[in-house]
């Protein structure tokens, strides 16, 4: 299925995925009463973080990520993957870290957890989050770097 305009779209792909997010989250919610969100599970994990789950839960969470896209890939061929060089991954994960500080959690917390019980601070932050990957995007694209 291809959309008009994005000819590399795959949105079955993204409706399965997003599905599949959303009941990880709320088998993390009923499960453990716990909010899937991963700044905070990741920050457990490594011992910084008061998140209400144990060190171990959150280690199999954290671990579970890449190892869920590394099946993936094996049951897919594989995923094309670009990066513009360290030192922008480097930059990118320094802000959203102290984004998530900020901001009190992360797009998963945020986006997937709090929009759907609509939590205003969510809400708000989902927004935020939106917003300033546009204007990201248009910038960048007014300076004439590629946008991956």
């Amino acid at each position: 299925m291809t959309l008009p305009g994005f000819p590399d779209a795959a949105p079955l792909a993204g409706l399965a995925g997003g599905a599949l997010i959303g009941i990880a989250a709320a088998i993390m919610l009923l499960g453990l009463g716990r909010i899937a969100g991963i700044s905070g599970i990741a920050a457990k994990a490594v011992g910084l973080g008061g998140s209400g789950i144990t060190r171990a839960a959150a280690w199999m969470f954290v671990l579970g990520l890449p190892l869920g896209a590394l099946v993936v890939a094996a049951a897919s061929g594989g995923i094309e993957a670009r990066f513009a060089g360290p030192l922008p991954l480097i930059v990118a994960g320094l802000l959203v870290g102290i984004g998530t500080r900020l901001g009190s959690g992360c797009t998963s917390g945020h986006g997937v957890c709090g929009v759907s019980r609509l939590s205003a601070r969510s809400l708000v932050a989902t927004g935020t989050f939106m917003l300033t990957g546009i204007a990201t995007v248009a910038v960048m694209n007014a300076l004439g770097w590629e946008v991956l």
